[in-house]
């Protein structure tokens, strides 16, 4: 059923998005534009204006490789990523710009019959009403999209855009005489009456905003997290470029003083423009109504199907399909119907000016996720597609500046909508939570750095997803640093790690001082460019450290799940403690570490070799995650994932089946080149093949289970001379890679 719901490819929202951006307001405005600000002048609106688009495609196109984009487009990724209640906010303000739009754009498409309408009131003395064409091409269209759906708009689409191209083309063909006797170049390029840049700002930048368009396809689309960034990113840069050329075309084909006095000034430019420019401006609006018109719909359904209307029967009415392709036919009725009235009243440019601000609203919101997952850093972010937080950051500030430059009054009318809507969609929603693991990640990362800065105990919070808040007990941390490291390594960016030194004895003035000597110590050893939080813990014995240790809060308000020992590989002279306490741990529901340093030096680029035994499912995912961590520290940027899963022969078929599974829906930073499957004999030693393909690793992971340890105790971590650091990985519950 899937293949069917999601059918198209990456050309429509190319060509959605396409044919937005090169719209009403490229024909209808840039030549009043340049006339009032020069070529540079008309540049700079440019440049200012992709400070928001540019941002907001790289971001879009991140979230979109990150997971599914299902129906609904900015609105699935703004909900899900905020929660319900925002995103059904945002959502609703998104789909009624997105049906208003459509009234503009069907409005804008009736400035193509001008000259009509001038032939009637000179030879006719008839003063027609634009209605008389808005009204019509409004129904037409919108019963077209009820009856026949997106896959005759996407056709229709295809249509238009190339009657659009080519009225571009020969626009740029076209010669006047002031171009002859002009001599036009970059250095006489003038920028003219610069006090009214963003008067003539607020007038263009409707035309940056097209380039999310085809974001709305994304439940018709077979592969979201491909077409999508393709789509958009191209269509973009595409925009953008053509518009340098417009503008350089126009400055250089006729006087400022004709781009001001012609609103159809690219007719007098193009070859036989007095008929493709209408028709192109025609083709524009046309094509941006159409992709308006196939995008809003969906928009609404995806409202009605989170249920964010406070009636039953009206959030079934709305999320119903029909037909194979299980088009959201109410929805398109309902579309239709806002944008007809639209178009009735036949002046909607105050109307543009909010449809802007919610556009803004959308896109700001689309940048501010991007840089909140960069800065929350969720082990679960990985998209294969990303930006920077810097650039997402920079789209979000931009985009709330811009809203305000364009107009201070619809800037805050638009908040006030936005806010009363959050208010009383959350009267009714009482039992979402408006924020969701994005601000719970930001918070914990946030806290986080406090915490190692000064050294303070937080209030508990609650996080949703796993990743590791690790504790790690020694009494060798002036003897061996490779404890230490690993918990840098998990804590430099996804994890939280607790250090404690134990000093051995009962608490007294002179272990105090003991305490508070060697934590100054351990401060100024491993204190700089780390996020570990260090202390130390005076403790009669190995099991009572090890008892107050796992009771103490996590750093960063969130319990601790996991204990890292540490023992030497050459003497394993506190090895028997670690297996007498293990018990003691594991009563606790703490995953297990322990990890056994060697003297041979960590060769990083040599990678981190983890071993899985097909029947132990409960340590390979924990072991996954816990390596797609350590490569997120710089010391392992030159290393790689080596995944060695053995299995005896006749599990060889299911084994290789379940892993591709594992890597094609996981996400994560291997591929099956990375993964060698073993067929183990029943005679052959598994230390012993360990020993011989992971010698050269620089850390090899290992997992372990309880009755293991209990029954071979020391035993099960000797036989392993070979390997330099190993890492023995016990899991107490299997972890989700989703």
């Amino acid at each position: 059923m899937q293949s069917d719901q999601r059918k198209f490819g990456t050309a429509p929202v190319f060509f959605t998005a396409i044919s937005t951006i090169l719209g009403a307001i490229l024909f209808l405005r840039f030549g009043f534009a340049v006339g009032t600000l020069g070529f540079w002048g008309v540049i700079l609106i440019i440049l200012l204006g992709h400070l928001v688009t540019i941002p907001t495609a790289l971001a879009i196109s991140e979230i979109a490789t990150n997971k599914r984009v299902e129906g609904g487009g900015e609105y699935f990724i703004i909900s899900r990523s905020f929660g319900l209640n925002i995103g059904g906010t945002i959502g609703i303000a998104l789909f009624l710009s997105q049906a208003i739009s459509v009234a503009f754009y069907v409005i804008a498409f009736t400035e193509a019959f001008e000259y009509l309408f001038q032939l009637a009131a000179e030879k006719l003395g008839l003063m027609l009403p634009r209605q008389i064409v808005s009204i019509p091409v409004m129904i037409g269209l919108g019963v077209m999209i009820i009856r026949k759906g997106a896959n005759l708009g996407v056709k229709a689409l295809y249509y238009v855009v190339g009657i659009l191209l080519v009225s571009l083309l020969l626009f740029f063909l076209g010669k006047t005489e002031y171009s002859n006797t002009l001599n036009f170049s970059l250095a006489t390029a003038e920028l003219r009456n610069s006090e009214q840049f963003f008067v003539v700002f607020a007038i263009i930048f409707p035309a940056f905003t097209g380039m999310t368009a085809g974001v709305g396809l994304s439940g018709d689309l077979r592969k979201p997290s491909r077409s999508i960034p393709i789509g958009t990113i191209l269509a973009t840069i595409s925009g953008m470029i053509i518009y340098f050329f417009v503008v350089y075309k126009l400055a250089g084909s006729v006087s400022p003083e004709d781009m001001l006095e012609h609103q159809l000034i690219m007719s007098r430019i193009a070859i036989g423009g007095m008929i493709v420019i209408p028709l192109g401006l025609a083709a524009s609006t046309f094509s941006s109504a159409l992709g308006s018109v196939m995008v809003a719909p969906r928009t609404l359904q995806a409202l009605a199907m989170d249920k964010t209307f406070p009636s039953e029967k009206m959030n079934s009415w709305l999320s119903a399909t029909a037909g194979r392709d299980n088009e959201p036919r109410n929805a398109s009725l309902v579309t239709t119907l806002i944008a007809l009235v639209f178009v009735a009243l036949g002046d909607v440019n105050a109307v543009a000016s909010i449809i802007s601000m919610f556009f803004m609203v959308t896109y700001g919101s689309l940048c501010l996720i991007s840089f909140l997952n960069h800065f929350g850093s969720s082990p679960s972010y990985r998209p294969s597609f990303k930006s920077r937080w810097y650039i997402s950051l920079t789209g979000f500030v931009v985009s709330v500046w811009v809203m305000f430059k364009i107009s201070t009054t619809y800037a805050v009318l638009a908040f006030a909508v936005i806010t009363v809507l959050f208010i009383y969609i959350g009267n009714y929603r009482k039992h979402l939570k408006g924020f969701t693991s994005i601000f719970a990640n930001t918070l914990f990362q946030l806290n986080r750095n406090l915490q190692v800065l000064i050294q303070k105990k937080s209030s508990q919070q609650e996080s949703s997803e796993w990743r590791p808040s690790a504790i790690c007990i020694s009494r060798d941390s002036f003897v061996r640093d490779k404890a230490f490291r690993l918990l840098g390594w998990l804590s430099h960016r996804y994890g939280f790690g607790t250090y404690l030194h134990q000093i051995t004895g009962y608490y007294s003035r002179t272990t105090a001082n003991q305490a508070r000597e060697q934590l100054a110590k351990l401060l100024r050893q491993y204190g700089e460019d780390n996020h570990v939080y260090i202390d130390t813990l005076i403790s009669p014995s190995y099991t009572s450290a090890i008892a107050q240790a796992i009771q103490i809060p996590g750093i960063a308000g969130m319990e601790n799940n996991m204990v890292i020992f540490e023992f030497d590989k050459e003497n394993y002279s506190n090895l028997d403690d670690i297996i007498d306490n293990f018990a003691l741990v594991d009563s606790g529901d703490f995953d297990i570490c322990l990890l056994g340093s060697s003297s041979k030096p960590m060769h990083f680029k040599n990678g981190i070799h983890v071993w899985i035994d097909s029947l132990d499912t409960y340590n390979a995912n924990l072991m996954i995650l816990l390596s797609f961590i350590l490569l997120g520290h710089s010391d392992w940027k030159k290393g790689h994932i080596r995944i060695f899963e053995k299995c005896r022969p006749e599990e060889f078929e299911e084994t290789l089946r379940k892993t591709e599974e594992l890597v094609q829906t996981a996400r994560l930073p291997i591929t099956m080149n990375n993964i060698e499957i073993i067929i183990q004999e029943p005679d052959q030693s598994s230390k012993a093949l360990i020993n011989e393909r992971s010698q050269d690793a620089g850390l090899t992971l290992i997992g372990i289970r309880e009755e293991m340890v209990r029954h071979y105790k020391e035993e099960l971590f000797k036989g392993y001379d070979k390997l330099g650091t190993v890492l023995f990985v016990y899991s107490k519950y299997q972890k989700n890679i989703d």
